[in-house]
């Protein structure tokens, strides 16, 4: 943890007639700083944060601003904007550098370099079962017990390994309760995926040897497994048992199989991400390789938001920064470029992971070929990238043009509703701007209006917007954070343009232009039709590009609301009524359940059955029992 020095600098922006700005404003704050290392922020005349950065003498530092001139242009764009400042010291410099790097993340400065893609990665997990381990995919917190192998650069690459570790090592990955309640070995054991330890086709010592090479697998350490499974094969051909030689040979060679298409493996480093940086026209792709026990395990691009003129050391040092504030550093890191401060930010990253972090830029060897190989990608990506972004540009463009919008929209807010008949019904908002998709914004909205009749889309609608706009104007009145729509689509006709419309003229919000969808003619694709307030229905031409546009913002909307929808309606197929119990949680729940057979049953039990059911206590049985009995 950051420990702060309880010293904050005075506000400088008290009430001067003509409030200074620049580097004047900076000049006099150089009379209240010393020689403390720590962080600084630079605001603009409405307190919004423009800029922050870290100081291993924040005097020094500072009076590097408070000259007029020698700055590049973004330095000196953001030096004319700034009427505030504010100070924070450390004690240490690399304390400043964490937390930097947290007030990057939080405030998202606009003339700081910011990573703009931030989700967690997948890891595979080995649970801890006494008996029979299930091998799967996890995300987020390690909080259930087991061993964790990762992380992987995305869900495909964790599911390709499990779909090579269940092919080479049989084990299994269905649900605790699945396996409890199963009678009959699964599909996965006809296909040769599974040693069906659920109905006892394999012993718990034999099954844990296969849990035991799986993990040396994960770990790089497949040698050894080669050659005991050959040399059980022998033993079994030898023995006569055929059929069991038979798939030794067929893992071993699954295993052949598997090693021959992992394609980099480097023997040299055995733990490491691989960062490679690629500049371009004010533009930045950063690709991560992840490197775990000699073995590929998978990369992502990034695209950090870059000024025009910055630097490659700059950019690589807050990537790296923000990028391991919330994830484990592994001991090395293999960079394209130098960073500037080498030393401080591997001092960061060793206290967070425990022990030491070395920091490389590889000139020659395996190392410096993973970083070519890495640099290649980056230079694709942002190829590819910028390639889509002019293509975006010329689509929001058309739709400005279509539909008579004052501009190019900057973010369209897609809606559309789910339901069966009335019932688990929610709302979904998708989110589209200048880059694609925005799918961290998209926002799903169970429907809670007990008034509501079943089914009645226009009331649904009027829901989710009431209370997206709602929350809109309590958090963003002024329409600072860019988190107002410049564009609604609607999925329906008339009747929802017209119930959106009366929700946003209550809320005085009457300046967003919105257009309804509606399939139109046959309700065939192609044959769309638009409404929007006060104008006449309209269509598009059957082969622009604008209605392709749209007819994959409104599919979208669509996949992402049945989606949740579907979400929605397993969860309620699964509930039951010992869900309300108090006291039963999803560990008794099965024990309920596995003993008893339904929840129906439990409620008829009586009280010393209830008793007799492992984890249950006395105290517990009763509450159970009261539970049901009051009820009825």
């Amino acid at each position: 943890m950051v420990q702060l020095n309880e010293r904050i600098t005075p506000d400088m922006t008290t009430a001067p007639d003509k409030p200074l700005r620049g580097h004047k404003v900076i000049q006099n704050y150089l009379k209240t700083l010393d020689s403390s290392p720590g962080v600084y922020r630079m605001l603009d005349g409405e307190s919004r944060v423009l800029y922050v950065g870290k100081a291993r003498n924040l005097r020094a530092r500072v009076s590097s601003y408070a000259r007029p001139t020698g700055h590049s242009g973004r330095i000196a764009r953001m030096i004319a904007a700034t009427e505030a400042m504010m100070f924070l010291t450390t004690k240490t410099e690399t304390e400043a550098l964490l937390l930097e790097q947290n007030l990057i993340k939080q405030l998202k400065p606009k003339y700081n370099v910011l990573l703009r893609d931030d989700k967690s990665f997948p890891n595979i997990l080995v649970t801890a079962s006494a008996t029979y381990p299930q091998i799967k995919k996890h995300r987020g917190a390690k909080k259930e017990k087991g061993n964790y192998y990762g992380p992987f650069a995305s869900a495909g690459a964790v599911n390709r390994t499990l779909n090579q570790l269940q092919r080479v090592f049989l084990l299994r990955d269905c649900s605790d309760s699945m396996f409890e309640s199963r009678t009959r070995p699964c599909l996965q054991h006809q296909i040769k995926r599974c040693s069906a330890p659920c109905v006892g086709r394999i012993t718990p010592e034999d099954y844990l040897q296969t849990v035991q090479d799986a993990e040396k697998f994960l770990c790089g350490k497949t040698t050894g497994i080669q050659s005991r499974l050959a040399s059980e094969m022998a033993a079994a051909s030898e023995a006569m048992e055929f059929e069991r030689a038979a798939a030794l040979r067929d893992r071993i060679k699954a295993l052949t199989q598997v090693q021959t298409a992992q394609g980099i493996n480097p023997k040299g480093v055995a733990e490491a991400d691989v960062i490679a940086l690629h500049l371009e026209n004010g533009q930045a792709c950063v690709q991560v390789f992840f490197i775990r026990a000699n073995q590929n395990w998978g990369n992502h691009d990034y695209y950090p938001r870059v000024g025009d003129d910055v630097e490659p050391p700059e950019v690589l040092e807050a990537f790296i920064g923000q990028f391991y504030d919330t994830r484990e550093p592994p001991p090395q890191l293999i960079l394209s470029n130098e960073i500037d401060n080498p030393d401080l930010m591997a001092d960061a990253l060793s206290g967070k992971l425990g022990r030491k972090v070395e920091i490389l830029v590889p000139q020659r060897g395996e190392k410096a070929e993973l970083v070519d190989g890495a640099l290649r990608n980056a230079r694709e990506s942002l190829a590819r990238k910028m390639a889509e972004s002019a293509t975006q540009t010329r689509l929001l463009q058309g739709l400005a043009d279509a539909f008579d919008l004052p501009a190019p929209p900057t973010r369209i807010e897609v809606y559309d509703n789910s339901h069966i008949q009335g019932t688990n019904e929610v709302g979904a908002m998708i989110v589209a701007g200048q880059e694609g998709l925005l799918k961290n914004q998209y926002r799903k909205f169970n429907i809670r209006g007990d008034s509501l009749t079943p089914g009645d889309d226009f009331g649904m609608m009027k829901e989710v917007l009431t209370r997206r706009f709602k929350r809109l104007i309590k958090e963003d009145p002024d329409r600072k954070s860019g988190t107002w729509p410049d564009l609604l689509l609607i999925d329906g006709g008339a009747g929802q343009v017209s119930a959106v419309a009366s929700i946003m003229r209550e809320f005085g919000v009457e300046d967003i232009p919105m257009v309804g969808v509606a399939k139109g003619v046959d309700r065939d694709a192609g044959k769309e039709e638009f409404y929007r307030v006060g104008k006449p229905v309209m269509a598009l031409r059957h082969n622009d590009p604008v209605l392709y546009f749209v007819q994959r913002l409104r599919d979208e909307s669509h996949r992402f609301a049945i989606g949740t929808h579907r979400a929605k309606r397993a969860k309620a197929v699964g509930a039951t009524p010992l869900d309300d119990v108090p006291g039963v949680g999803a560990a008794r729940k099965r024990a309920l359940l596995a003993h008893f057979g339904s929840a129906k049953a439990v409620g008829r039990a009586n009280l010393s059955d209830l008793k007799a059911v492992e984890g249950v206590s006395g105290a517990l049985a009763e509450t159970i029992y009261a539970y049901f009995h009051e009820r009825g």
